[in-house]
């Protein structure tokens, strides 16, 4: 009987350390999510972020392995720069400083949009609409880049006019001040940004020309692009970011006062409450409706807006469309 008893109390110290030791193993670790770097198109937080700044806070990027990094870059010329020299390993930019940085050989490549079109154009003070052919010699405010006064170009070619039949006033940050000093007649720029700023610092509904109504292709103007060399070696977790900047942009199209109140969670400190707000319900009228084409890129606005750049000398020469964009790290079905 003590035999027995010893047996069965040896039998059960075996059990009880087993089930401590079970207890004290350490569990399953999944893998730790990979460092992707993406860097923006401002030295300063926007409300064009809001998408990923949300996406962060909710966890989606993590659910799909990666820890995203957000960088700034120090000037707008930096952006293609990061990616180019794999400083970075995608961007958020446009679509005209990738068609530059293939001009530079730059190993560069759009893997997805940020719109469905050209929202740029020009605007007047709310109630003063005006013609192109009534801006002859007026004073246009413009930043002094290469796309700006292209398609400014060709809308005063609609009318049978030329840059050289108005005055440009250039803006080294900001073109809205200048408009609401009376500095200036009209201004360029986007419905979600200029738009949004003349709407809320200046408490009007501006009159806003259109760019596509008078030449220029209706083509979207952000862009998301990744480093070619970071494609190549990584193109699961290229396709890892893409849903999951996918899924960001729904669920902030879905929930805009979430979505908001996770950006100024983050940028306090540079968030103006009434503009953001206001900017992201501007900004979700032209990225489209979620979906599997919401992302996904064509030729025909490659070729439109490549035509346009090369008919206006901005740039010499161009690739073939596939070398510009592809869609091969979007979702299945895209």
């Amino acid at each position: 009987m003590a035999n027995r008893w010893l047996s069965k109390g040896a039998a059960l110290t075996v059990a009880a350390a087993m089930w401590m030791g079970w207890l004290c193993a350490p569990a399953f670790a999944a893998p730790a999510p990979v460092k992707v770097t993406f860097v923006q198109e401002w030295p300063v937080a926007d409300g064009f972020w809001i998408p990923w700044t949300l996406g962060i806070s909710k966890g989606f990027y993590r659910d799909e392995g990666i820890d995203l990094n957000v960088v700034a870059p120090p000037t707008v010329a930096d952006t293609m720069k990061f990616l180019g020299t794999g400083r970075a390993d995608v961007a958020f930019t446009t679509v005209m400083d990738i068609i530059f940085a293939k001009e530079q050989g730059a190993p560069v490549i759009s893997i997805g949009r940020y719109g469905i079109g050209n929202n740029w154009g020009i605007f007047t003070p709310e109630g003063q609409p005006v013609t192109l052919a009534q801006l002859k010699g007026k004073r246009i405010g413009i930043y002094n880049d290469a796309w700006t006064k292209a398609q400014l170009s060709l809308m005063l070619k609609s009318a049978g006019m030329t840059l050289d039949d108005i005055q440009m006033v250039a803006a080294a940050a900001d073109t809205v001040p200048l408009l609401l000093q009376k500095r200036v007649d009209a201004t360029t720029g986007i419905s979600n940004a200029e738009g949004t700023e003349i709407a809320v610092a200046g408490k009007q509904t501006p009159e806003f020309m259109p760019a596509t109504r008078h030449g220029v292709p209706d083509t979207p103007i952000f862009m998301f692009a990744g480093n070619q060399r970071w494609l190549e070696k990584n193109p699961q977790l290229a396709k890892a970011f893409m849903r999951a900047t996918a899924r960001s942009l729904r669920y902030a199209i879905e929930h805009p006062d979430e979505a908001t109140a996770a950006f100024a969670a983050k940028y306090s400190k540079s968030y103006d409450e009434n503009f953001v707000k206001r900017q992201w319900r501007d900004t979700m009228q032209v990225l489209g409706t979620p979906g599997d084409d919401q992302l996904k890129q064509n030729d025909k606005a490659w070729r439109d807006v490549l035509d346009a750049a090369t008919s206006l000398g901005i740039v010499k020469s161009v690739l073939t469309v596939d070398e510009y964009y592809t869609n091969a790290y979007l979702a299945q079905g895209q």
